[in-house]
């Protein structure tokens, strides 16, 4: 215990350092790697050989591999593995219930997490190993800790809609306008809000959310939604022409952008805000000390504005804003210009609302 105390001390030395000007981010980094992979090491978790990184699959799983994985691999000689089989919340409710824990770290959302924590089945985040300082207040969350930003946003197929498309959540509801299907997530998050906001509630008073009235909105338009379960269907839906429109992850319109070369398009208007954030089931495999120090691993600005690169995330690292490139800032969730036209979500609604609502909103789109 008192060597694994001496090197988080040194590096939070060396934070101090880098912080003060005494020395530069490359050294620094270079310092860290070698205090994550050498003198941390040393404390009373055994190194284990693999750290199994859960998230939704697609192309999040080349880009979380390159920005997180690769150089935590560098870091400390442990190969992280990505399971693209998607940490729901009954998944990993189920696992963890069932005594066969396989999943160390997972990509989820601050609302999951808030109700697996509260029933015991998360490990909770551990500020002493996770630089707490690193990160907006909000983001340290005590069953999650949120390292990029993310957006649901109003994307539309620019040959079926018209270059300028559905403006607002109000007209993505208009079929008569915009004839044809529409795709959306088969969660209740963002799709009340995005109902809400379509039945003309201002964005600023989209909380605490009105579930009788979302729902009603929803019944309108549900006959005419593809319900995704997984960002790379979203992404093939609007590809293959199946739908005119969806409300998609930001990270899921800009590589849709790119790769049609603008034939999908998307806007920040009336996006709605979620915290990218990681969280810990019970008895990790590789260890719950080793989970978080993978978590504190993310926060680097440098991997941050990889996964910016890479995928579209915004970085939550204050730190990363200089070193967002030119380019990018358009597509990145968290500049003050993007982010003044959203919503962020209440994570806590629905954390205390989510067991009453969630057979409503199921019961509702199945039907």
């Amino acid at each position: 215990m008192a060597g694994t105390g001496f090197w988080r001390d040194a590096l939070r030395v060396a934070q101090a350092r880098l912080h003060a000007g005494a020395i530069d981010r490359r050294t620094f980094i270079a310092a860290a790697s070698v205090l994550a992979g050498a003198g941390l090491a040393r404390g009373q978790a055994a190194r284990p050989r693999e750290l199994v990184l859960a998230n939704w699959g697609g192309d999040a799983v080349r880009a979380m591999q390159q920005a997180f994985g690769e150089p935590f691999h560098r870091d400390t000689g442990i190969r992280v593995v990505i399971d693209s089989a998607g940490p729901s919340l009954a998944r990993i409710r189920a696992m963890v219930e069932s005594g066969r824990t396989v999943w160390d770290v997972c990509d989820s959302g601050a609302g999951t997490s808030y109700t697996l924590g509260r029933a015991g089945l998360l490990e909770r985040m551990d500020y002493d190993i996770i630089p707490r300082a690193q990160i907006p207040e909000a983001f340290a969350m005590e069953w999650s800790t949120g390292t990029s930003a993310y957006s649901t946003v109003l994307t539309w197929d620019t040959q079926k809609a018209g270059v300028e498309g559905p403006r607002n959540w109000a007209e993505f509801w208009d079929t008569r306008r915009f004839p044809g299907m529409r795709t959306m997530r088969r969660s209740m998050h963002a799709v009340l809000e995005a109902a809400l906001m379509a039945d003309g509630v201002p964005p600023d008073k989209v909380f605490p959310i009105d579930v009788d009235r979302a729902l009603a909105k929803l019944r309108e338009i549900k006959a005419n939604v593809i319900w995704w379960t997984s960002g790379a269907q979203s992404q093939d839906l609007l590809r293959s022409g199946e739908v005119t429109m969806g409300a998609i992850w930001s990270t899921r319109a800009r590589l849709l952008g790119e790769e049609t070369r603008g034939r999908i398009a998307y806007r920040w208007d009336q996006g709605l805000l979620h915290a990218g954030v990681w969280n810990v089931p019970r008895n990790p495999p590789a260890g719950r000390e080793w989970a978080m120090r993978f978590v504190a691993s993310t926060i680097i600005p440098e991997r941050q504005i990889a996964l910016l690169v890479a995928l579209g995330t915004g970085p939550a690292n204050p730190a990363a804003a200089p070193l967002v490139p030119e380019a990018l800032r358009p597509h990145n969730p968290t500049d003050p210009a993007n982010l003044a036209k959203q919503v962020v979500t209440d994570e806590l609604w629905y954390a205390d609302n989510y067991v009453t609502v969630v057979e409503r909103f199921n019961e509702l789109i199945s039907s």
